[in-house]
């Protein structure tokens, strides 16, 4: 019950009190009449009478007269008697005065220390659509964290400062009863609108704000500062006038944000030197100095992301951290974001939110989207991946939707399976809330989220989820990899998001065995041609297969051996087979001899002790693995037709190229039938067959062989493929070998611009291409020209592969056989002693290079004027590749060729086979 405080009637003005009479029957009643007048000051309430029981009575009160009562504005008048159960009350408002402009309603954020001007800013103000028109509503969208409060405070402030507005209104917009309250606020200060019923007040300033004939000009700004849901913005959009603007921040993106004329305003992230400048700026503040290079990689850790950066420079100045401490928390992957930032109380710029937090309301409303339930666990497995671009087809995949499903059934929602339109949906409702984007139109459809982002969602896992969403998200990888690698940038993107994932996973990928997919992405490194990296990645995942499993488990033997591809891969051929003998030692001891692991090492042993130079060992060696892989594994396996492949290959690079064509022929036969017309391996078949037919039979039909090829292998592996590059190699050294040196030239110039391109300046392939252009130049007639391309050729490989190495001391030989040509033999043949020297230490006498020297130091020395001592070269030259070689041998009759020319040399008779 309220009782008024009794008042002393005013002189002449007694109260009349009647009590009434009191009988069994009916209870006293009191009368008050003419009490006076009341007054009550700004925001009070003024009475007059009394209130009260009537003592000892539960009796009724009659008021009457009870005189005046009158208040000032914002106040209540009250006249009448409150009594105990039941009132009779007129209330009385004082006369409102609308607010005089210029007139601010709401509070605008303080000012964000360091505040930095960005882009943003002049696309703010500038405010015109592409047509020319003035845009008046601008809605400003961004994850949490970018800053769009800050720039929208920025803008109003500057507008309120320079006199461009007469009513500003900031509203923050959480909800739509926040929007409510806001506009009825702004209501009641301009409009004196009556707040007790604040619906019709917001109605009543949205009505006033829309322009009217005859009305003064009123020069208004209304910001709307995080919105929600779009939904609450409906009836609540300002109206379109000349003299007004609007201005919305939000997460969301939906299409009823931006409709009926209003422009969406992408907020991004710092660039490296807005972010650079502000982190200085910060610090400075506090008298802290840093070295730049420290705050850059800092600000790039964060990922530029503001509200990051400005909540670590004040964990760096509270905790006393200087950058490169706080850097090395922030690498330690068992520690939690939210322990590297400022505790709730201590946030800047009056935040109200950690980074950790930011993001938690919008996966919730995010999960409440349509497919409900499926936006956190989508989120969950893009956080294991990488923050530049995830293919959206590996978060569609049967091990993502698996993943899904298995999640909607844990949280007691629908059972049902999860579909590839609700795995979209979950990326879409990610996408809505600015927490992914998601655009349709680019290349794979890729996905990218926050790496902060990304963290705050690990961070929630609990220890049970994380190997679980690991192998889903690996499983998922896989299922996405093409089993033939046209698509250069998709495979970019699997590896970059292999790499990722290995990071995040930690153990979990090697647990209970390495998962498949560090595997294949390595395999996709070699297979584009990338064989540094190839090397680089294998021998980490040696290295942790060692690790995790013990040096003899089946898959760190697997690890080794495909290091020991990727060697000879590299141009280490002698290092690839000595690593694999040594590798095969190892597995005939845990795996035995008939593993099929087993059998892989052998054809790898043989094929790089074949490229080392044994080309006659290595027919042999792969001829022992047929009769084996043909007893285990039958005709058919692919296992089986390689070891065929080889056999016919290293037979022709034992001089037997007849016997290789006929092999390959029956073997591209048999790839037909197994594996069809399609697989890179029936390419191969068909190529080796074309260039063995070709030494055979000469160059008739040669080019319309490869140029099939060719176009087969543009259709089914790309333009970019590195075996597509191949065949062109191919095509091109086949027109020099037909005559035509100078179409030869131009084509391995167009080449080398695509190698370069797709694989590097450094990559083997690339060199070899630098290699046959310079040599098809000098062939051409421009021996100068192709001597400088090679010694330009040769300072790249001795820094990409050293002096020993095979292919530096072949780019050694093809100076000095240039230099020669080009008119120095004297020169060339001491440049040829020289290597021969060292191919001698490095190859051994009996490699193909090796013997290459001596019948150039052979031939050069007759060129230089000693026709004796060149043909007494020639003949020891012919006994060795005789016996090493066989009389067959291209290289063989080559030298005995020269030999009989240097014997019976005459004046007018000059060799000219080199």
């Amino acid at each position: 019950m309220v009782r008024w405080p009794k008042r002393r009637p005013a002189p002449g003005r007694e109260p009349n009190v009647d009590l009434g009479a009191a009988d069994a029957k009916s209870e006293p009643s009191v009368t008050v009449a003419d009490t006076g007048t009341a007054a009550a000051s700004d925001g009070a309430t003024a009475a007059t009478g009394y209130t009260g029981p009537v003592p000892g009575t539960t009796g009724s009160v009659h008021v009457g007269h009870t005189g005046d009562a009158t208040a000032s504005e914002g106040g209540l008048a009250n006249t009448g008697l409150l009594v105990v159960d039941r009132f009779t009350l007129v209330q009385q408002a004082a006369p409102r005065t609308p607010a005089a402009w210029p007139h601010q309603v709401g509070l605008l954020p303080p000012r964000a220390q360091s505040f930095q001007h960005r882009a943003e800013v002049d696309q703010l103000r500038a405010a015109v659509d592409r047509g020319g028109t003035a845009v008046l509503t601008q809605v400003l969208t961004g994850t949490g964290g970018v800053g769009k409060t800050q720039l929208a405070a920025d803008y109003a402030r500057t507008a309120w400062d320079n006199g461009e507005v007469d009513v500003l209104v900031w509203i923050t917009a959480s909800s739509r009863s926040a929007i409510t309250a806001g506009y009825a606020q702004a209501g009641a200060e301009v409009l004196a609108a009556d707040p007790a019923d604040p619906e019709q007040a917001a109605r009543a300033f949205l009505a006033w704000l829309e322009p009217k004939a005859g009305q003064k000009p009123c020069r208004w700004l209304v910001v709307l500062d995080d919105v929600a849901d779009p939904a609450d913005m409906r009836g609540w959009w300002p109206p379109t006038s000349l003299h007004g603007r609007a201005l919305v921040t939000t997460r969301r993106r939906e299409a009823a944000l931006t409709g009926a004329g209003r422009r969406r305003v992408t907020v991004g992230l710092f660039t490296p030197q807005e972010a650079a400048a502000y982190f200085t700026a910060v610090l400075a503040a506090h008298d802290r100095h840093e070295p730049a290079d420290q705050i850059s990689g800092l600000a790039a850790e964060l990922g530029y992301l503001p509200l990051a950066l400005a909540q670590a420079a004040a964990h760096t100045v509270d905790a006393d951290l200087i950058c490169a401490s706080y850097r090395e928390l922030l690498a330690d992957r068992i520690r939690k974001l939210a322990d590297l930032l400022p505790e709730p109380g201590a946030l800047p710029d009056d935040q109200t939110a950690t980074v950790a937090a930011t993001w938690s309301l919008s996966i919730e409303r995010a999960d409440q989207l349509r497919p409900a339930g499926l936006a956190r666990p989508m989120l969950q497995l893009a956080a294991m991946l990488d923050p530049n671009g995830i293919p959206r087809t590996v978060l569609t995949s049967e091990p993502a939707r698996a993943y899904l499903t298995a999640h909607r059934a844990a949280t007691n929602r629908e059972p049902a399976e999860v579909t590839a339109e609700d795995a979209v949906g979950a990326l879409l409702a990610l996408h809505r809330l600015s927490l992914i984007d998601h655009t349709l139109n680019t290349l794979h459809q890729a996905v990218r989220v926050h790496q902060l982002v990304q963290r705050a969602t690990r961070d929630t896992l609990a220890p049970n989820q994380r190997t679980p969403l690991a192998h889903a998200a690996a499983d998922a990888l896989t299922a996405a990899w093409p089993a033939i690698e046209r698509e250069t940038p998709l495979t970019q993107a699997l590896r970059a998001n292999t790499d990722a994932l290995t990071c995040t996973a930690e153990d979990a990928l090697y647990q209970p065995a390495p998962h498949r997919v560090l595997f294949r992405a390595g395999q996709s490194l070699s297979e584009a041609g990338q064989v540094t990296a190839a090397t680089t990645h294998f021998s980490r995942l040696s290295e942790a297969t060692s690790h995790h499993l013990g040096p003899d488990h089946p898959y760190a033997l697997a690890a080794r051996n495909n290091l020991a591809r990727c060697r000879g891969e590299a141009g280490d051929a002698a290092g690839a087979a000595a690593a694999l003998e040594d590798l095969l030692t190892d597995v005939m001891r845990v795996l035995g001899p008939d593993h099929p692991d087993t059998l892989r090492v052998r054809h790898g042993f043989a094929y790089w002790r074949g490229k080392a130079g044994d080309a006659a060992g290595a027919a042999a060696a792969f001829e022992e693995l047929l009769a084996d892989r043909l007893r285990v594994l039958g005709p058919d396996h692919p296992g089986t037709l390689d070891a065929r492949h080889n056999v016919a290959y290293f037979r022709g690079q034992a001089g037997d190229a007849a016997g290789a064509a006929a092999a390959f022929e029956e073997l591209l036969a048999d790839r037909l039938r197994v594996q069809g017309p399609d697989h890179p391996a029936t390419l191969t078949a068909r190529h080796e067959l074309a260039r063995w037919q070709v030494r055979v039979g000469g160059t008739a039909g040669g080019a319309a062989t490869f140029e099939g090829l060719l176009a087969d292998r543009l259709r089914v592996l790309g333009a970019d493929h590195p075996d597509t590059l191949s065949a062109r190699h191919n095509l091109a050294a086949w027109w020099g070998e037909a005559g035509d040196a100078a179409g030869a030239a131009a084509a391995f110039e167009e080449l080398l611009t695509d190698r370069l391109r797709v694989l590097g300046p450094d990559h083997p392939d690339t060199l070899s291409a630098r290699k046959n252009l310079a040599r098809w130049r000098g062939e051409a007639g421009d021996a100068a020209g192709a001597a400088t391309a090679f010694e330009e050729l040769l300072t790249d490989l001795l820094r990409v592969l050293g002096p020993h190495h095979p292919d530096t001391l072949s780019i050694r030989h093809g100076f000095a056989y240039w230099w020669g040509e080009a008119g120095d033999a004297a020169g060339a043949a001491a440049a040829f002693e020289e290597l021969l020297t060292d191919l001698l230490r490095v190859l051994g006498p009996h490699h193909p290079g090796t013997l290459d020297a001596r019948h150039n130091v052979a031939y050069f020395r007759g060129k230089a004027g000693d026709a004796a001592g060149a043909a007494a070269a020639f003949e020891e030259l012919v006994a060795d590749r005789l016996r090493v070689q066989g009389a067959d041998h291209p290289a063989t009759l080559k030298a005995r060729r020269n030999l009989a020319q240097w014997r019976s040399r005459t004046i007018d008779d000059e060799p000219t086979d080199s």
